[in-house]
């Protein structure tokens, strides 16, 4: 329970600032985190996708997204 506390008390911390999500597919987002549940769904703003698929990447730009926090891998505060 602790472990989770902490966890959460980090994400909090970075509401309003860039944060890089990799996400358990080929997908990657940058955005500015505006906030999330206990379940680590996120909505971020200004947002810029990354989708790599074999050889070929693809970027796309979104205003605002909501990501499934099941399908989160890795979050990196402050990520370009």
């Amino acid at each position: 329970m602790y472990l989770l506390l902490c966890c959460v008390e980090l994400i909090d911390k970075c509401i309003g600032s860039r944060i890089w999500v990799v996400m358990k597919s080929e997908k990657e987002f940058v955005g500015t985190l505006l906030g999330f549940d206990d379940y680590v769904n996120m909505v971020l703003e200004d947002v810029t996708e990354f989708e790599t698929a074999g050889e070929s990447k693809k970027v796309n730009h979104l205003k605002q997204i909501l990501l499934n926090g099941n399908n989160i891998c890795m979050l990196v505060p402050g990520g370009e």
